[in-house]
């Protein structure tokens, strides 16, 4: 009997230990997605001080031009940055920092830098990207300091797009990438959508109805973005570039890109 008590007592205590290591873990896991999310939250919201609000890309042109009149060319428009421009590109810089800060790649990293500063084809769309991504990280690094992050900016000053950036400090505090990628992406579509909500004009209803619609496509792209190999990667989206370039030289301009 005092076997079978001892037993008993045994094992009620490593069940008890058990249920109390699960509880630890289960919420300690939750706190540290909980606030992984809170900051990804605050790094997307339109009030995070980038600037993004000041450029277009180029979409103030194709407005001008009577290229884009309405929600559906507005769609058509932000669809095919995602598609076959600035976010296929993005997508795939951002995946690629955030696994090479993960792994403690640097010297990967450095080349990811270097190559999202070259990768782009028009002045307005370089501004856009490094003026955005230097903002990013000097409030970033104000609010969350972390140094190997502090380490990147002294080697690459100003020269850090905001797709690596992005994806560079969602590594660093444990963001995991496809929610880094899918909520940047979310985010640049839906920035291009507040332009056009101004530019053509459209009514805020018709802003969110075009924002819904691109919810499979900003999908699809956060999917495009986590095969892609830097090596292998490409756009085609030369109208959009045209639009840039044109914008450049545009008489009247509200954005600056």
């Amino acid at each position: 009997m005092a076997s079978t008590t001892t037993t008993r007592a045994i094992t009620t205590t490593i069940t008890t230990a058990i249920t109390t290591i699960t509880t630890i873990t289960t919420t300690t896991t939750a706190t540290t997605t909980t606030e992984a999310l809170y900051r990804l939250l605050a790094w997307l919201s339109p009030a995070y001080p980038v600037g993004a609000y000041t450029y277009s890309h180029g979409l103030e042109t194709a407005v001008e031009d009577g290229s884009v009149r309405n929600r559906d060319d507005l769609v058509a428009y932000v669809g095919q940055a995602l598609r076959d421009g600035a976010g296929r590109v993005d997508g795939a810089l951002l995946a690629e920092a955030h696994r090479a800060f993960a792994a403690g790649k640097a010297a990967t990293l450095d080349a990811v830098t270097e190559l999202g500063a070259a990768w782009r084809g028009t002045a307005e769309t370089a501004l856009e990207a490094e003026a955005q991504g230097t903002a990013f990280l000097n409030v970033t690094l104000a609010a969350w300091p972390e140094p190997r992050l502090a380490a990147l900016v002294a080697r690459h000053p100003r020269r850090i797009v905001h797709a690596v950036a992005f994806g560079a400090a969602a590594a660093a505090h444990g963001v995991a990438l496809r929610e880094a990628a899918f909520g940047y992406l979310s985010a640049f579509a839906a920035n291009l959508v507040s332009a056009g909500v101004r530019l053509v004009p459209l009514g805020q209803t018709d802003g969110q109805i075009a924002t819904a619609a691109l919810m499979p496509i900003v999908t699809e792209a956060t999917e495009a973005a986590l095969r892609a190999k830097l090596d292998r990667l490409g756009t085609a989206s030369p109208a959009l570039d045209l639009f840039s370039i044109r914008h450049e030289t545009q008489y009247t301009r509200l954005f600056r890109s």
